[in-house]
């Protein structure tokens, strides 16, 4: 020190010591993001026939539930072929009628040898191609049923139905790329959020 001069700080109070105890908590964070609703399920109806469209059964915008016709196409050529199917299975269910009485009478021929056995074996196979054809009637009758099922268009889920992209008298084809309306399920739904990483 120089001249006697006090020390620094002397003669002034000494400094206050403050403690902190350091104790667990829960603290919520928040944080506004922003975020956008999105549909539960999102299904484009198409058409899986081709047909013109006869009448719009939906009202735009309205709740659809999954299985309600939507729309309905031209249905006449589909029935036509449907009951031709049908009058084909008929046919061949006749046939095999006729010819499985033949084989059954030609196997009790054969046992007291009034037929030959070629005849016989003709008579069999006659039976099997018959219930073949039976066979192939039935699938052609099925897929024809398929095609006259399909000229109504139901929706696939239930939801809200937007807007219609067709009217009555347009001309639609099967697994055109235009959907015909959109259907969104809407309860539950999804909300997406975006946060950044930092």
């Amino acid at each position: 020190q120089k001249d006697g001069a006090p020390p620094p700080g002397a003669g002034m109070p000494p400094p206050e010591v403050s403690i902190v105890t350091l104790a667990p908590q829960t603290v919520t964070l928040s944080r506004e993001l922003p975020g956008r609703t999105v549909p539960y399920l999102v299904a484009e109806v198409r058409p899986q026939a081709t047909g013109i469209v006869k009448e719009r059964l939906f009202v735009e915008g309205a709740s659809v539930k999954a299985g309600q016709p939507l729309s309905q196409l031209d249905d006449s050529l589909y029935r036509a072929e449907a009951a031709s199917a049908r009058a084909a299975l008929a046919c061949a269910e006749a046939t095999l009628n006729t010819a499985t009485l033949n084989a059954k009478r030609s196997v009790e021929l054969l046992k007291i040898e009034a037929v030959s056995r070629q005849d016989d074996e003709n008579a069999q196979a006659a039976r099997q191609q018959a219930e073949a054809d039976v066979a192939a009637a039935r699938a052609v009758l099925d897929r024809a049923q398929i095609n006259l099922a399909y000229a109504r268009i139901d929706s696939p889920i239930s939801g809200r139905i937007g807007k219609s992209s067709v009217t009555p008298g347009a001309l639609l084809t099967a697994n055109q790329e235009a959907a015909l309306a959109t259907v969104q399920q809407l309860d539950p739904m999804y909300v997406d959020v975006t946060q950044s990483s930092s």
